[in-house]
């Protein structure tokens, strides 16, 4: 096995400092966290807040231990999560598409990009009645609204994305003789990988934007039908609960979608901003 290579002293101390910076922040964020929740369980025991209507961090607790021994807190969270993921590819994977498709012809490129301007600055959630009689009530109409908020900003943004790659690079290439499809799975897709991670990153709120919306409007599970049923009977320590649950849930999509951003750059060996 060949030697491990040797860092300078210079470099050795700026990756020490590095780590005790990220090391700093994580901790404070921690501690951030941890002094939200004590004031919160401070400000219930003592009274300063009305616990029916904010609850209190124990409550919460006791709130999801009851959700876990009744079984219904897998059920819920994997009916979210599924509808979400579901959602979520499809945007992104039909967005991309499109994306390519107006990049490929500046003609439908220009006849479409009025109605794109439209849909973007529409309210997706108006057309929830729309969706659920089209779909039905049910998961369709979820995953519907989690689309149709999700794909439109997949395009604009990938569009964006492609028509920004340098177009000296792409009069060389098509100096040397290469095809459109060439063009496009050599450079200006390569070119855009950051644009579209930074797409996936806004598409996971999106998409659990869409999931909520969506079971708010028609499910019988789901994260989005507890908040509504727990605010309905009042149950503010369920709808606290609910709401941290979905957080988490989203934290760990959005975490998976960064260590799929670092493997990739790591497997293709792409440059990219060190971590702060």
């Amino acid at each position: 096995m060949p030697d491990a290579p040797v860092l300078s002293p210079r470099r050795t101390a700026y990756l020490r400092s590095r780590h005790r910076r990220r090391t700093a922040v994580r901790t404070v964020q921690i501690l951030l966290l941890l002094a939200f929740l004590i004031l919160w369980e401070v400000a219930a025991q003592l009274g300063w807040v009305d616990t029916f209507i904010v609850s209190s961090p124990c409550r919460v607790a006791a709130k999801l231990a009851q959700l876990y021994r009744d079984g219904d807190l897998w059920l819920h969270v994997g009916t979210s999560c599924w509808e979400t993921v579901i959602g979520f590819t499809l945007g992104t994977v039909l967005g991309t598409l499109a994306a390519v498709a107006l990049w490929w012809s500046d003609f439908v490129s220009r006849v479409l990009d009025p109605y794109l301007v439209v849909l973007n600055a529409l309210p997706k959630t108006a057309l929830g009645p729309i969706f659920i009689v089209w779909m039905g009530a049910g998961t369709g109409a979820i995953i519907t609204m989690t689309l149709a908020i999700s794909i439109i900003v997949t395009i604009l943004n990938m569009h964006v994305g492609f028509l920004s790659t340098d177009p000296r690079k792409i009069q060389l290439m098509r100096t040397l003789g290469a095809t459109r499809r060439q063009i496009f799975t050599m450079l200006v897709f390569p070119a855009n990988y950051a644009t579209l991670f930074n797409t996936l990153k806004v598409n996971v709120g999106l998409s659990w934007v869409g999931v909520i919306m969506g079971e708010f409007l028609v499910s019988k599970a789901g994260l989005g039908y507890l908040i509504v049923y727990g605010s309905q009977v009042f149950d503010m320590d369920l709808v606290m609960a609910t709401v941290l649950l979905l957080a988490i849930a989203a934290v760990l999509m959005y975490q998976a979608i960064l260590w799929l951003e670092k493997l990739l750059k790591k497997c293709l060996g792409l440059s990219g901003a060190e971590s702060r």
